[in-house]
Formats: structure tokens, C-alpha cells, sequence
């Protein structure tokens, strides 16, 4: 027969009604927060394009679950600083133009921590975020993440490049864009530092400014067309060649679905991985709306959402592991083959990239991208 010390004995039942205490405060918080979010009766989003990492079925999902919940969405396709922007210029506004929530790129989050316009909060599954990419303290998380590819629309460009050294090639001429303003768009920004490190440069300042010389090469060859990229500019035959995060390629090829038919490469060299973050402002009209919206993108329902957009949801790794992963989601993803080579820069990196790359295009390269 198994005994126990009596102080053992009681150490573990004090540490179950520790664990069932904590379980139970929980769940009262979120349960007040949910009615305090449905007293608000609105969210206000921004910079979220529902073919961006799914979150048109994201939102649909939210406002299935919540009713009561309204989801006011300002400008769908504004960058990571167009955020920061507006957080600032409606700090005090409790209208439908101050947005309750942002998703920036890596390097926006502790930058907007530092001007004082994020406010803390830990979602339920916190400890399933990898502390690498979230502040301690909850003012930004990482949310997901993707890497930097081409999509070229095979009705106009014969030969598909393969890596970026080819985007300089004389028969790409007026074809090869950004998928958005390299002075303003995480995405773009960090399309400039996967130049810089195909070129050998090291991630951070160095690799943003090789990027800045790439780009002011593909400029002078002709090659470079100063024209925000997305599905319709690529059918449009505006911009045939566009680089962006995978997740948006491959929304945009479904989007399309084969008018014109599409082909995506992940570049042979300077294949680079783009962490974004999520935060709640800090000047939120609807802050327990916010707090829902946050708890919803973090369940699991939410995670595999985002998966379903093509993205690689922050908690992937504890929910492979947990086999909660949509199965059906899984497969439509690339082979994981196109990840292994990706590089994941660190957060200063990652904030002298930024500094090198919007301080210097108009410079450097002298490409007005709008």
C-alpha cells in the first residue's frame, strides 16, 4: 500500500484547490469581461484585410459568437505605422475612429509599448505564446507568422524568378512591386531586408540598407513598379510580380482562382520569416471588447483561423503538440521544406532594419510606392 506524508498530502490537495481556484478566478474574469464587452457593444478594428491571414472568416466567427458585438473595420488596408497613426490621433476620441486593437509588425509593437500607447493584458492561453515574441508585461504578443515569397501571374511572365537576383533581369521590366509603401508597411519594410540578406548582408542595419541598394537597382533597370501590389493589381496586369508574406499569395491565388493562373515561389536565398503583434490600445473606447477580441484570436478556434488564412498562428507549436491543429488547414500549407532555410530576426534587428529602410528609401531608391 502507497502513503503519504501527511504534509505531502497536503501540500498536493492545497496545490489542487491552488490550481481550482485560479481555474475558477479565471473564469469569473473572463465572464466579466464578456458582459462588460456586450455593454460596449462594439469593437473597432483597423488595418485588417479580410484576405489577410483569414481575417475575413475571423471576424465572421467573432460576430457569430458575440452578437451583441459590433465590428466597426477602418481602412482595411492601411500598414503597421497607419495604425500607430491613428492610435495617436485619436487618443482622445471615443468614436468610431479610434481603433480598439492593432496587428503591426514585429518592430511596432515595444516601439508603441515606449510611446505609451499600449495597455497590458494576458489572454488565458499566454503561457502558449513563445516568450521570445511577446512583452512580459502583455503589451504586445505575437500573433503569426509567414515568409516573404513572389507571386507572378503566368498569363504575362513567361519565366517564373526563382530568387531575387532575377528581379533585376531586363525581361521583367515595369513588372516587380511591394505589396505596400516600404516608408510605412511592416510587410514591405521587411520585403527590402529579405533583399538585403540575399545579398549576404547581416539581418539589421546592414541588411536593410544592402536592401535599400537592391531596390535602387531594380529601380534604375526598370524592373521596379512604384505600385502597392495585391490580387487585383496582379490580375489588373499592373504588377505582375509582387513580393509578399506567403499567406497573402496564396489568399490572393484562391481569390483569383486561376483568372489569370498564378505561380508562388519562396526565394533560393534571403528567405525570411515576419513575426506581427497584437495589442490593445491605449486609449480603447471598447477595452473589454478588446480583451474578448484578443481571448477569441488566442482560443483555439481562433489560432486555427488564422492557420485556415495560411498563417502559422502563434500557438502552433503547443497545439501541434496538443494534435488541436486543423487537419484539412494543415495540408494547404506549403511544404514545410520552404521553412526550414527561414530566418527569424530578432526584435533589434528587426528595429534597424525599420530605421535603415524608411529613413532611407526616398534617398536611396527615390520610388514614390502608392
Amino acid at each position: 500500500m502507497m502513503t503519504f506524508k501527511k504534509w505531502g498530502a497536503s501540500t498536493a490537495v492545497c496545490a489542487l484547490l491552488s490550481m481550482n481556484t485560479i481555474s475558477a478566478a479565471m473564469a469569473e474574469d473572463l465572464a466579466a469581461i464578456e458582459a462588460a464587452a456586450k455593454q460596449e457593444g462594439m469593437l473597432t478594428t483597423v488595418a485588417l484585410p479580410h484576405s489577410w491571414c483569414g481575417y475575413g472568416d475571423v471576424i465572421a466567427g467573432f460576430k457569430a459568437k458575440y452578437p451583441e458585438i459590433s465590428v466597426n473595420e477602418l481602412n482595411p488596408d492601411a500598414g503597421s505605422a497607419d495604425e500607430v497613426e491613428a492610435v495617436k490621433a485619436n487618443k482622445d476620441n471615443t468614436g468610431p475612429q479610434a481603433p480598439d486593437v492593432v496587428d503591426v509588425g514585429l518592430a511596432f509593437g515595444p516601439s508603441m509599448q515606449a510611446e505609451g500607447l499600449l495597455q497590458p493584458y494576458k489572454v488565458s492561453t499566454w503561457d502558449e505564446i513563445p516568450d521570445s515574441v511577446k512583452d512580459a508585461d502583455g503589451h504586445w504578443y505575437g500573433d503569426y507568422y509567414g515568409v516573404m515569397s513572389f507571386i507572378v501571374n503566368k498569363d504575362l511572365v513567361e519565366n517564373t524568378p526563382q530568387d531575387w537576383a532575377d528581379l533585376l533581369k531586363p525581361e521583367y521590366a515595369g513588372q516587380v512591386a511591394l505589396a505596400g509603401d516600404p516608408r510605412a508597411s511592416n510587410q514591405a519594410i521587411l520585403g527590402v531586408l529579405a533583399a538585403g540578406l540575399s545579398k549576404g548582408a547581416a539581418a539589421g542595419d546592414e541588411a536593410g540598407k544592402a536592401g535599400l541598394d537592391f531596390f535602387a537597382e531594380m529601380n534604375n533597370a526598370g524592373t521596379f513598379v512604384p505600385v502597392i501590389g495585391k490580387a487585383g493589381t496582379i490580375a489588373q496586369g499592373a504588377t505582375p510580380i509582387v513580393i509578399a508574406w506567403d499567406y497573402n499569395v496564396l489568399a490572393w491565388a484562391d481569390e483569383m482562382a486561376g483568372n489569370p493562373p498564378v505561380e508562388i515561389v519562396v526565394p533560393k536565398s534571403g528567405v525570411l520569416a515576419g513575426v506581427y503583434v497584437q495589442g490593445i490600445s491605449a486609449y480603447a473606447p471598447h477595452p473589454n471588447a478588446a480583451k474578448l477580441w484578443m481571448e477569441y484570436l488566442y482560443s483555439d478556434e481562433g489560432q486555427n483561423l488564422w492557420l485556415k488564412g495560411y498563417c502559422h498562428p502563434a500557438r502552433f507549436n503547443a497545439m501541434a503538440a496538443a494534435g488541436k491543429l486543423d487537419a484539412a488547414a494543415m495540408e494547404k500549407l506549403p511544404p514545410a521544406a520552404s521553412y526550414e532555410a527561414a530566418y527569424f530576426p530578432t526584435i533589434p534587428e528587426v528595429d534597424a532594419n525599420k530605421a535603415a529602410v524608411t529613413g532611407g528609401w526616398d534617398a536611396v531608391v527615390g520610388a514614390n510606392v502608392q
